[in-house]
């Protein structure tokens, strides 16, 4: 106890004073060197264990630079029913290599997404979301190939023009990946090759003649899957419209393909903000450590990022996987956005659920987790009447002068409103 009150007492030492340290200051060229070595630590490319295992069974002649290059993953990529039936032992309700009318299917999974399938379990949720069936030839009432309308509402090639001041920029009939729900399968299956630089030109002069538009959400297809060339020429194009305020990209490929998030790509589209990126997430399987770390990169380039999931039958439509995924998303820093009611497109029933799943989905999420991680959940409504957003009945009437509300336990409580 004497020991430590002399400490204590014991006045500090000046500058002068102060013995030299026995450790010796980093030099100007360690640090660089260090801070370079860090950096291309932090843009290698991750390569999970199953990935790795995937890549070991199925492409014993590849390398591991090869897997972790976007243009091997695409000239890799499953097209066919046949070359599908190697790596999945096929179902009865799923399209078999012999049935005759596997050859009109849109078909593409890319070797790491494959990855992802269970080989034997037709029920696992990612293999239902992107594997045919034979359900989707059966048509339903309240269907159509273009449900939304969008041909209508689309003045020139390649935009859609819905809402006042923003405008739907179609760059693309090409996606890395092609799921069965798609909202515009009626376009990825007759266009799956890119639109191309000219065919952009109409869109681009309607922008520049509509000055209201302050808002462009590219889409598509995917626009991530074009050459880094053609995604600069269009955000530049973009850029040069004085009354273009925000840009938004529209996009699954950090999810199927997340190879595609290199250094080329996020300088381009970091010389482009403000810039938003809008990522389709599905299941909660799909936050591997190579999705982890393109959204990483992302975020870090200054890219606000968020989630659009569609709720889908027997693949996400259960309270547990849903916050297990929109939490996912946040440690992943992605913002949930918007749940999405399946779109009636034709052969679509086998996937979409009762619009009070999606209302009991909400209601499950509020209040039970975070606000963040609650995104908005909307009807896109047939015809082109755009997005409807869909809440539980919180509001239980009035009595006199207290409004009635309903919390997340269920309980009712009653709030002053005697505002005139």
């Amino acid at each position: 106890m004497e020991k430590l009150q002399n400490a204590i007492d014991k006045p500090e030492l000046n500058e002068d004073e102060e013995p030299p340290s026995t450790k010796h200051f980093i030099s100007e060229e360690e640090l660089i060197q260090e801070l370079i070595q860090t950096r291309l630590e932090r843009e290698k490319p991750h390569l999970s264990i199953r990935s790795l295992e995937f890549l070991n069974q199925y492409f014993p002649e590849a390398t591991e630079k090869d897997w972790c290059n976007w243009h091997w993953q695409l000239k890799n990529s499953v097209r066919t029913i046949h070359q599908l039936s190697r790596y999945l032992d096929l179902s009865e309700n799923e399209i078999r290599p012999d049935h005759a009318i596997n050859n009109n299917l849109p078909i593409r999974i890319t070797p790491y997404y494959l990855s992802l399938l269970d080989k034997y379990d037709a029920e696992q949720p990612l293999r239902k979301s992107i594997v045919p069936v034979l359900d989707e030839f059966i048509i339903s009432p309240g269907e159509a190939s273009d449900p939304l309308r969008e041909e209508k509402h689309s003045p020139v090639p390649n935009i859609v023009h819905r809402y006042p001041d923003r405008v739907l920029f179609l760059s693309t009939g090409f996606c890395s990946a092609y799921c069965r729900y798609c909202t515009r399968s009626h376009m990825v299956a007759k266009d799956k090759c890119h639109i191309g630089t000219k065919a952009w030109e109409p869109g681009l002069q309607y922008i520049r003649d509509h000055p209201e538009v302050r808002d462009v959400l590219i889409s598509g297809g995917d626009p991530l899957t074009m050459p880094d060339v053609h995604i600069e020429y269009l955000l530049s194009q973009l850029r040069r419209i004085p009354h273009v305020e925000i840009i938004r990209i529209g996009t699954k490929v950090p999810v199927v393909m997340p190879q595609r998030i290199t250094r080329p790509l996020l300088n381009i589209l970091r010389r482009n903000h403000p810039l938003f990126m809008s990522i389709h997430f599905t299941h909660p399987d799909e936050l591997t450590p190579e999705v982890k770390d393109a959204c990483e990169k992302l975020a870090n380039a200054g890219i606000p990022l968020g989630s659009q999931t569609v709720l889908l039958k027997g693949i996400n439509d259960e309270i547990p996987v849903m916050k297990k995924l929109m939490q996912g998303l946040l440690k992943n820093r992605v913002r949930p956005y918007y749940l999405y009611q399946c779109d009636p497109i034709l052969g679509s029933e086998h996937f979409r659920t009762p619009v009070e799943k999606g209302l009991e989905i909400i209601r499950g999420l509020r209040g039970h987790t975070t606000g963040y991680a609650v995104p908005q959940y909307v009807v896109d409504a047939p015809g082109g009447g755009g997005k409807i957003p869909l809440l539980p009945d919180y509001f239980s009437g009035r009595e006199e002068n207290f409004v009635l509300l309903r919390n997340f336990e269920d309980r009712v409580f009653r709030y002053p409103d005697f505002s005139k």
